[in-house]
């Protein structure tokens, strides 16, 4: 993607340290993550597995600046979000994160090409900047003669290329990515897998997938594990 950096060093980018997350049902604690310690190297393509209810979507939203935690700290870039007010980290997430979804997200009466500049409303770039960036996305995801369907018209493969296409055109620094496969058949997923693969090698984006499919994690470079809010392993794949 011309319009994209890659990673400039092999430093590390997210680092997340003694990070706890508590949510309360009641008078009831959930402790959902555990004193939780996680590297992830500018370039990498990480994959996060493990058991429904492991907090896997928990950890990749205190990553994406959606959610603090409870305890500990969270840093992407050098910048500790947890010290951010919500309105920087806001404008924050806008500019670093991107976000892939396992149902897509996208709004039915807008077009592929629509539903991929949503992101770019919210930056300053003019109406010619933004349709710069959405067609440099869509033609990153092989879909440049799709811009103008709209997603009922679309594959759920091809529904989930132009979620990555949205999660890619404010050129992020980190792309996350809840179970993007989870709501494909196993030839669309691998293809989505296929432009993930691409996105990281040829374009140097930092990508963290959650997922349980061990098919889908063996394409990341490497896979840690979660069980029970606490990581279990750090296996290189």
């Amino acid at each position: 993607m011309s319009t994209m950096k890659g990673a400039e060093t092999d430093n590390v980018l997210v680092q997340v340290d003694s990070v706890e997350k508590v949510f309360f049902r009641g008078s009831e604690e959930i402790h959902v993550l555990k004193d939780l310690h996680l590297q992830v190297k500018a370039g990498e393509f990480l994959a996060l597995m493990g058991p429904s209810g492991s907090g896997k979507s928990t950890l990749l939203n205190l990553i994406g600046g959606l959610d603090r935690p409870t305890r500990g700290t969270v840093a992407v870039g050098g910048e500790r979000l947890e010290q951010l007010s919500d309105r920087r980290l806001a404008t924050w997430r806008a500019r670093h994160i991107g976000f892939v979804f396992q149902l897509y997200n996208l709004l039915p009466v807008l077009t592929a090409e629509r539903n991929v500049e949503l992101p770019l409303l919210l930056t300053h770039l003019s109406k010619t900047e933004r349709r710069q960036h959405v067609e440099t996305a869509l033609a990153v995801v092989g879909l440049t003669e799709r811009a103008q369907h709209f997603p009922r018209t679309l594959s759920g493969g091809e529904q989930q290329r132009v979620g990555i296409a949205r999660g890619i055109v404010t050129d992020p620094t980190l792309l996350l990515c809840d179970e993007p496969t989870g709501d494909l058949d196993r030839k669309a997923g691998d293809g989505i897998l296929d432009l993930l693969q691409a996105l990281n090698r040829e374009h140097g984006k930092t990508i963290i997938m959650v997922t349980h499919d061990p098919h889908a994690s063996a394409r990341a470079s490497r896979t840690v594990h979660l069980t029970k809010g606490q990581l279990t392993s750090q296996a290189m794949t």
